[in-house]
């Protein structure tokens, strides 16, 4: 008696425990199942720890921006000071582009009462910031420095699941020795 493979049932049975045996595909099966998961993981850390990482040099361009801005010490800043001030602190954003590097910088004055005045703003590619003081740094009769940058952060794989991702940092200063003006613009009370 033959089957409709033309194999005996006998023949059958034994096709049937070769073929339980055989484990030559096993390795291949399993790396195709597991594959699409490893690629994805691997993309995700990428992109994650590029994120981390321009995270971190917004931050230290913030604290660039604030640190060289208040240790200018002759008085007066000028437009071509402030511009090297801000070339320098976009530096650091390197080797990402600092196309999409937004930057602004202010001095805030605080008179007796403790109401605050923002004397001058410097900007570069961004829009005037919205600034609120802690109240730990509301002093009277004092000057504060304020640096904020923002980054449009763009996932290169992840792009059509986060799209564009706004990182951004601010930090304040006190002047080291005196509050700077900003051409003519006096940051003093």
């Amino acid at each position: 008696m033959t089957s409709a493979f033309g194999r005996s049932p006998l023949g059958l049975l034994r096709l049937a425990r070769r073929l339980r045996r055989d484990r030559r595909g096993v390795s291949a099966v399993e790396f195709a199942m597991v594959a699409p998961l490893l690629i994805a993981l691997y993309f995700g850390c990428v992109e994650a720890s590029d994120g981390i990482a321009i995270y971190r040099k917004v931050s230290l361009t913030a604290a660039a921006l604030s640190n060289l801005t208040a240790q200018v010490t002759s008085g007066a800043i000028s437009t071509s000071d402030m511009n090297n001030i801000l070339d320098a602190s976009s530096t650091i954003i390197a080797p990402y582009s600092s196309g999409p590097l937004k930057m602004s910088v202010s001095c805030i004055s605080f008179d007796a009462n403790k109401s605050m005045t923002v004397k001058w703003t410097v900007l570069r590619n961004g829009t005037t910031p919205t600034i609120s003081v802690p109240s730990a740094l509301q002093i009277a009769n004092t000057q504060l420095i304020y640096a904020e940058v923002t980054y449009a952060y763009t996932p290169i794989v992840g792009y059509t699941i986060t799209g564009s991702l706004n990182l951004s940092d601010h930090m304040f200063m006190a002047p080291r020795s005196s509050a700077p003006a900003y051409n003519t613009t006096s940051c003093s009370s």
